[in-house]
């Protein structure tokens, strides 16, 4: 095999659309094994069907069972885990504090807060055992949400906050036998991310939104709208060992919003 993750067995945390299936066809893409976990039964199927070789696994990201059967299907075919990698996420369509009910403040809070940070806990958990026995990594998915105002409501800017606090602590934590490191991408084309169902909307999706390539180049310096595909490249680095000297960092695929005066 060739590539930059020739010989790496990886798991893939939410791998069924958007980011985290472009995550698994690049690391496919560079010689790496590729097991994935997926809530999706639709997804999970699709992904078999054209990768009928790699593991998958369907079910929930929040929960400790489906974490913990993912690692055991990935380590057990491939005899060992390297890489771990959580692509799991929702949103909340900038539904501000004003906003937010009362009365729907709690189930918010935990359905958002399970979904963006309580899965890449477990996720992580599960297959520490493994990556310690390997030296291996975890990339897990913050967002620009995570360094920026206004790029989203305040749940989803406060969880993504929590996954960048993740990424420092589990670090240093982890140290020196596994590195951990994280993605922050921008707006992107082409997902299925959805919203809170506690808020009514789980029907809603942020790529339906009307122009939104052009919307995403108009807010960042290089005006350029990013995929799946282009985010892909800095987990497959952070994964490969060319980043073996970096943990506890985040990469910005965001077009240079850091930059934007």
């Amino acid at each position: 095999m060739t590539g930059w993750l020739a010989g790496k067995r990886a798991l893939v945390v939410g791998a069924g659309s958007g980011i985290g299936l472009a995550v698994a066809e690049a690391f496919l893409g560079q010689g790496a094994q590729v097991a994935v976990l997926e809530k999706s039964a639709e997804k999970t199927a699709k992904w078999s069907g054209a990768h009928p070789d790699c593991p998958a696994v369907t079910g929930d990201a929040t929960t400790r069972a489906a974490n913990e059967e993912a690692v055991t299907l990935a380590a057990g075919s491939f005899g060992g885990l390297d890489v771990l990698v959580n692509c799991v996420g929702i949103f909340d369509f900038y539904t501000g504090l004003a906003q937010l009910g009362a009365d729907a403040l709690d189930a918010a809070f935990e359905e958002m807060f399970a979904v963006n940070v309580k899965s890449q806990l477990h996720a992580a958990k599960a297959a520490l055992p493994a990556l310690q026995e390997s030296g291996g990594n975890i990339v897990l998915t913050a967002s620009t949400s995570a360094f920026y105002p206004g790029r989203g409501g305040v749940l989803y800017v406060a969880s993504k906050f929590a996954v960048r606090g993740l990424v420092t602590t589990l670090a240093w934590e982890l140290a020196p036998r596994v590195r951990v490191n994280g993605v922050a991408p921008g707006g992107t084309l082409n997902t299925d991310l959805r919203g809170l169902d506690s808020l009514g909307q789980a029907g809603q999706r942020l790529d339906d939104a009307p122009e939104r390539s052009a919307q995403l180049a108009a807010r960042v310096p290089l005006e350029v709208a990013l995929s799946g595909r282009d985010h892909a490249w800095s987990y497959v680095f952070l994964a490969s060992d060319r980043s073996r000297g970096i943990t506890g960092e985040i990469v910005h695929p965001d077009g240079g919003m850091g930059v934007k005066a």
